[in-house]
């Protein structure tokens, strides 16, 4: 079998036919493509460390520790713990968490910044912010009459008739917030044994606030509605009354349905008649007589509306910063919380003003109970804070109250050649105080044997 060879191609003719022309990128397709895959390689591989650290969020500086001072300070002075929180400028991710002392005497844990504890009189705020709320939403008026709401209400409290009630006809829901109603302080009273060697033995019993409010109304006022202020735990028992009248729900369910649900407060509760601590607590030290008491567990009903709440230092600062700030309350009805015209700067409703010796005014509200007290104060918009708690109510006759407050926002400022102390001003008196004392400064009540619910 013969092959055919190939005819040569003629003369001048290329040996291999043409490759067609190469498609050509546009000009900037070489510069993004680049800039893409570096970008790619940033977002998903991490290629260098340099640009790996790009990605790291940016830590937030926490506050100075200003408060350890004056927290150990509270813990020489008699307390066995101190404990506070500061939040500035809103950033709660950056709180700044201190502690002196110890939580448990005999096991000698330290305070922790999770812990729950009860906060006494702080809870009179939360009810004044839902006062406040229906007031906003028309549904009672500052300016009625208790009487007339308790007994027309959804939810007329059981165990009180009309002529019970009728001592309260002329006091207003704004002399309740504000302590002008001149009711009798119902833990003041002797038979309830809140202090001296009874309190051992009766500090399991239930109460309720009906009961509590017969006891009260069964004394003769201390002044006519209006007249004057004077401290009473019955003003707040009797508007948390006025909340369930008014709603037909316990006054702790509006708390969590308008407080603690949209403000995030995980850590507050309300425990009625529960007499221990939700975990995790210290331990709280009652003085009496000369005897220190274990006073963690308790039947909290005696205080009720006026002083049950357990919470934490986180809670108490994002509570504060949510009503100060605006976001609870209406503009009008926030500034009548800070109103305290008609008790000549002594007290608004439910809240009131120190003065610090610095000149910066701060506003907030302090409670003590058996073995507890805690207090919080805030600048005007919310937006820096401080809470501190102590596990005592009577750390001693030597303890200054206002000395958190001060270390916090007082700064001390930077020696100079050319600085020179001034003049303070004069403090204010404390809200517990009656008329005519001298200015207070500000210390937790200590020293007497009795430490019923706050008198802030």
């Amino acid at each position: 079998m013969t092959t055919q060879r190939p005819r040569p191609a003629p003369a001048g003719a290329p040996r291999h036919p043409p490759a067609p022309p190469a498609r050509r990128r546009p000009p900037t397709a070489r510069p993004l493509l680049a800039a893409l895959l570096a970008l790619s390689c940033l977002l998903l591989t991490g290629c260098t460390h340099h640009r790996h650290r790009l990605l790291e969020p940016i830590p937030v500086p926490r506050p100075p520790d200003t408060t350890a001072p004056a927290l150990r300070a509270l813990v020489a002075a008699g307390a066995p713990g101190a404990a506070s929180l500061v939040t500035r400028g809103g950033k709660f991710a950056a709180a700044r968490f201190s502690a002196a002392g110890v939580a448990d005497l005999r096991t000698r844990r330290p305070m922790e910044r999770r812990d729950r504890f009860r906060a006494g009189s702080l809870t009179k705020t939360l009810v004044a912010t839902v006062v406040l709320q229906l007031a906003a939403e028309r549904r009672l008026t500052l300016d009625g009459s208790a009487a007339r709401l308790l007994t027309s209400g959804h939810r007329t409290p059981p165990g009180l008739s009309r002529a019970a009630l009728a001592p309260l006809s002329r006091v207003t829901v704004r002399q309740l917030l504000d302590h002008t109603s001149g009711l009798f302080n119902y833990t003041d009273d002797p038979a309830l044994r809140l202090t001296g060697p009874g309190f051992a033995v009766h500090r399991y019993e239930t109460h309720t606030p009906a009961e509590l409010l017969r006891r009260a109304l069964r004394h003769p006022p201390g002044a006519a509605p209006g007249a004057r202020y004077a401290y009473s735990n019955t003003n707040y028992l009797v508007l948390g009354l006025v909340v369930e009248a008014v709603t037909g729900r316990r006054y702790a369910d509006e708390i969590r349905r308008r407080i603690l649900t949209p403000v995030g407060l995980t850590g507050t509760s309300f425990p009625g008649t529960r007499t221990t601590l939700p975990r995790p607590h210290g331990r709280a030290y009652f003085r009496t007589g000369h005897r220190q008491v274990d006073a963690t567990d308790l039947n909290p009903s005696w205080a009720g509306s006026a002083g049950e709440m357990v919470t934490t230092l986180d809670d108490l600062n994002r509570f504060f910063a949510a009503l100060l700030g605006g976001r609870l309350l209406p503009p009008r009805e926030l500034a009548a919380l800070r109103d305290e015209r008609a008790t000549h700067g002594t007290y608004g409703l439910g809240v009131y003003a120190t003065r610090l010796p610095c000149g910066v005014t701060v506003w907030g509200h302090a409670g003590d109970i058996h073995g507890s007290y805690a207090r919080t104060a805030a600048s005007v918009d919310g937006r820096h804070l401080v809470s501190y708690h102590l596990n005592t109510d009577a750390p001693g006759p030597r303890a200054d109250g206002d000395a958190v407050l001060t270390a916090e926002f007082c700064p001390k400022p930077k020696p100079g050649p050319t600085s020179r102390p001034g003049p303070g001003p004069t403090p204010q008196p404390s809200p517990d105080a009656a008329p005519g004392t001298p200015p207070a400064t500000g210390a937790p009540r200590a020293a007497a044997p009795a430490a019923p619910v706050p008198a802030a």
